[in-house]
Order: structure tokens, then sequence, then C-alpha cells
């Protein structure tokens, strides 16, 4: 992999990188013969939710067992800390306004951070209990939050606090303005990463509760979102089977990224499929990918969060904009 920062070991990486796999020749067009999958930073404990900030030039991702948010400068190449502690947070993406919203385990709550600094929560229970451990969000056009709440925050003292489940594993909507939550669906195990399609017509969400039993199907579900409310019609979407994803996004063209990983050579990295639900590329990592997000000035920069590091690798490809 090349690197950001590094001194040159005599290793170079040639075009096109191998790392970079056509499965399905409707990838091809989005494959860059001369762009290389780049390590940009190693040093966290377990590298979580990216999120892009064009109008700043810098990306935020999580640290979650250092309790911590990092910050790395495209301008620079250097990383620093942008908050510790950061309660365990996990997922973030922005507002349509631009504001951080962000899932925190320590807390069992989501919040937004305001353009001057302070931490506002939009929410820390239903129905009077306590939301588990807030995994991963996204906005709808509408500005309405919609997010999962798996608890893994509270099953381990790694990642938050060891607590006892208070609600079903759920995906939430919520209005930021009214503070009012629905559960648009308890049908999963571990409701984990989520995004919707182009049109905002469709969510997909990863479920990870099936990570312990051996031979079992690993899906990514995608639903049908009525009136941008509610949601209808459950399909799987794929098997992501022997390993899981994590993370996901899609681009304008409707294809899913996906973070995969605990298979190890040859499966970690990120899993691209078409809108129909073939796997059409491969983007191979030394380490497990956790999550992943489209960034740069133009969109068309992956940056994705291995297990203990950050990498990115430019494609042909564009993700969706946040606002």
């Amino acid at each position: 992999m090349n690197g950001s920062e590094r001194e040159w070991d005599g290793t170079i990486t040639r075009y096109p990188d191998p790392a970079i796999e056509t499965i399905d020749p409707r990838f091809a067009r989005y494959k860059i013969g001369n762009s290389v999958v780049e390590r940009l930073w190693t040093g966290a404990r377990w590298s979580e939710g990216p999120v892009w900030f064009g109008d700043g030039g810098y990306l935020l991702w999580s640290d979650i067992p250092n309790n911590r948010i990092l910050k790395w400068d495209e301008a620079t190449g250097k990383v620093s800390v942008y908050r510790k502690p950061s309660n365990y947070s996990n997922g973030h993406t922005r507002d349509r306004q631009g504001r951080l919203i962000s899932c925190e385990h320590g807390t069992r709550r989501v919040t937004r951070t305001e353009y001057d600094g302070p931490v506002t929560v939009l929410m820390d229970n239903f129905g009077g209990k306590r939301l588990n451990a807030p995994n991963d969000v996204t906005v709808h056009p509408d500005g309405n939050i919609w997010f999962t709440d798996p608890g893994y925050g509270i099953m381990l003292n790694y990642e938050g606090h060891i607590a006892e489940f208070e609600l079903p594993t759920s995906v939430y909507r919520l209005d930021p303005d009214t503070k009012e939550a629905t559960v648009v669906t308890d049908e999963l195990e571990k409701p984990n990463g989520i995004c919707f399609s182009p049109d905002y017509e469709k969510l997909y969400v990863v479920d990870t509760g099936v990570t312990h039993k051996e031979g079992t199907p690993r899906h990514i579900y995608v639903f049908d979102v009525v009136n941008g409310e509610r949601l209808d019609n459950k399909q799987v979407f794929c098997d992501m089977a022997p390993g899981i994803a994590d993370g996901i996004r899609c681009d304008v063209d409707g294809n899913l990224w996906a973070s995969a990983g605990w298979v190890g050579d040859g499966y970690d990295g990120v899993h691209i499929f078409a809108p129909d639900g073939t796997l059409i590329g491969k983007i191979h990592l030394p380490e497990i990918c956790a999550n992943l997000c489209f960034g740069g000035v133009k969109r068309n920069r992956l940056f994705m969060t291995g297990s203990q590091s950050l990498y990115s690798v430019y494609v042909e490809a564009q993700g969706l904009p946040l606002f």
C-alpha cells in the first residue's frame, strides 16, 4: 500500500493496483488504472464512522476503544484528535445544514454538534427506556435522522459500558426538530450499517446479528421507503457469508459499497454490489474494514476505516451529497 507522510521503503505498487479487483464488467468504469489504495494513517484500536467535511477539507472518524474522534487534514495529511472523550462515538454523518450527527455508545444517545461547538442531545430514550447503543446513521432529504441501535456498546466495556438491554434492537426515524421518533423496523437481530439509495426510495440495512453462527447467511437487507416515513417489502439484497458487512454507502449510480471483514486475505476490504445485488468488484485491504464514505472535492475519493488504520482510493464513482 502507498501512504502519505512515510519514508520510501523501496517498494512500489505498480499500476493498475492489484488490490482493486474487477469481478463483473460493470465495475470496470469505476476503476482508475493509475489510482492505488493508500494507507493514510495507522495507530487506532478500532476505526469506524468516517464522515467527510468538504467545506473544511478534512475527514472525521471514530477510534471507539480509545474514546476519541480523529481528524485527517487533506491539505497537510496530518492527523489530530478532534474530540476526546467522545463518549465512545461510533457512526457519524452530517445533517442537511452540515452539522455533525453522531451515535454515542457510552451515553447511549444520538447527538448533533452545533456550528459553534456545543453538543445537542437529539435522542437518548424511546418510550421512557434508554436506547441500547446507537451505531450508524443517515439523514433523509426531509431532515429526519434514521439510525440503527443494535446495542454493541453495552455488550462490552471495550467500546462502551456493559449494561442491560432495555429496548428491542431497532432502526429508528427521528425528527430532530420535534424530537419525536418512530421504530421503522425491529425485524433485524443486530441492525448495523445503514444508507439510502440515490432516489431515497430504498433503505439498505446490514444485519450483523448472526456473526457467531457458523455457516448461516449474513445479509444486507433492502426495504422500500414509503412516503419517506416507513418501511415495507423487506428483501435480502445480498449475502456476505462467510464474512460480514458493516458500514455501507451508495454511489450516485445506485451501486452499494460495503465494508467487509472477519475472513482474511481475499475477502477483507470493500465489496461493491450493482443495484441488482450482484457483486461486481472488490477493494482488498490488509485489515478488516469497518466503515467507509466518499469524500474529496468531487466526492470520488473513497475513505475506508480499517481495523487500526485509515485508507483511501480514488475511483470514478461519486458518493451521494450529504446536503
